[in-house]
């Protein structure tokens, strides 16, 4: 008897506590372009490793495609209108769904990548829309339009996050002078808090959480200031200016350009952009309130390729010295340097993948920070620029070009896991 009521009392309060949805976001869990990666291999076949399937027509774009357990996201422009394309993992279509007017002036296309929570999809266009739609048919559930709704302003470049969401919230910056960050219902799309913030437009930040004891944190960039935002208030509670160097010669604010993602680990927030303080690290204060600088680097320049860390090394690509480098996160110093153009840096399995601007997909080596190509080859399908990110999801590694996303198995003669 006493141990069915303990058994009851178990299963009552399971019931009744909230579990945590599971999010399916750009540059994978915490944004960290970091993936799982088992019994991968570590050298591949002269012509690259095995392309199990494509898909052609998915648009113009450069956003990666978003890889749940059983479902491809990915979102691409046609004439001028947005679309979310919905495939298996077989490369299957299931449908595809318009959602908006997309960004069609200079490098026309997709700019971000979605984000999938439980059953719903939320997506952003470079004109400013916001979208959820229904991840089962793409039935549109609400849309929000930056400019008219929030008086945001229209960055050169078009808008670039890739939402992100947080409990019954999702958090985005049209960059209005009043509603400079927000806070909305993620299943209604109704505001909850605005953060004025700097005041300043949108730096093409896809944004990132920060989860502590105390508080939950939004970070992203505006034009010349990263932003720290208490993620149940608005409150703004921090922001790191950006500078240029002294040989610039600049006023600060010249470069608004700040598209990489912001790591934080174990109390440490790590950013690179290319205009500005360039690779810093920050000490963050307990309860989020404060930070403080503790090192940065001109080196770390990159402007949209992304950066990871991997144990105490950071690995990211140079835009004045076009190379990828990996640095000590405890100092901030150039550990090593390869010379392999500029381009996107993911990792899975103690491995880095860099893909170039010339179109080239390597696999390399990074033992204690040291750099070593391993192998290497051209991509060659699709459209257009080399700018998408990799995403690698049970062994298999997804690379978007233009109008076409690609599947490639690198797995090392293992099945994958699910």
């Amino acid at each position: 008897m006493k141990l069915s009521f303990i058994l009851f009392t178990f299963c009552l309060f399971t019931a009744c506590t909230p579990q945590k949805s599971k999010i399916y976001q750009w540059r994978g869990e915490g944004r960290k372009g970091v993936f799982d990666g088992e019994n991968l291999l570590t050298v591949w076949p002269e012509n690259g490793p095995e392309e199990v399937w494509f898909a052609e027509g998915v648009g113009n774009g450069y956003g990666s495609p978003t890889i749940t357990d059983n479902k491809i996201f990915i979102t691409g422009e046609v004439d001028s209108m947005a679309w979310l394309y919905c495939y298996d993992i077989n490369g299957n279509l299931l449908w595809k769904e318009k959602y908006g007017k997309e960004w069609s002036k200079h490098y026309p296309g997709s700019r971000s990548a979605p984000t999938v929570v439980d059953d719903l999809v939320y997506v952003e266009t470079g004109m400013g829309g916001l979208a959820c739609l229904k991840s089962e048919n793409g039935e549109m559930v609400w849309s929000k339009d930056f400019v008219t709704d929030f008086g945001g302003i229209l960055p050169i470049h078009g808008f670039s996050e890739a939402p992100v969401v947080n409990g019954e919230k999702v958090f985005c910056m049209p960059g209005g002078k009043e509603h400079n960050v927000v806070a909305l219902n993620r299943y209604t799309g109704e505001l909850i808090w605005s953060c004025k913030g700097k005041g300043e437009r949108s730096a093409y930040n896809p944004g990132n959480l920060i989860e502590l004891p105390e508080r939950n944190i939004f970070v992203t960039f505006s034009a010349y200031n990263l932003l720290g935002i208490d993620a149940e208030t608005g409150e703004l509670l921090w922001a790191h200016q950006q500078e240029n160097t002294p040989e610039e010669k600049r006023e600060p604010g010249i470069g608004d350009t700040h598209s990489n993602n912001v790591i934080f680990e174990n109390g440490h927030i790590y950013y690179a952009v290319g205009d500005g303080n360039c690779g810093v690290k920050l000490q963050l204060s307990e309860d989020g309130t404060k930070i403080s600088e503790l090192w940065r680097t001109a080196d770390l320049d990159t402007y949209m390729s992304g950066f990871v860390k991997m144990d105490n090394y950071l690995y990211g690509c140079g835009t004045r010295k076009k190379d990828l480098k990996s640095f000590d996160a405890i100092t901030g110093e150039v550990v090593d340097s390869l010379k392999t153009g500029t381009g996107a840096v993911v990792a899975a399995g103690n491995m880095l993948y860099y893909y170039n601007w010339r179109g080239e997909l390597s696999l390399l080596s990074c033992e204690n920070g040291k750099l070593q190509q391993k192998s290497s080859f051209k991509i060659s399908r699709g459209t257009k620029e080399h700018f998408s990110h990799p995403v690698i999801k049970n062994g298999i590694l997804y690379q978007r070009r233009g109008n076409t996303l690609m599947a490639f198995d690198i797995r090392n003669g293992q099945e994958p896991k699910v």
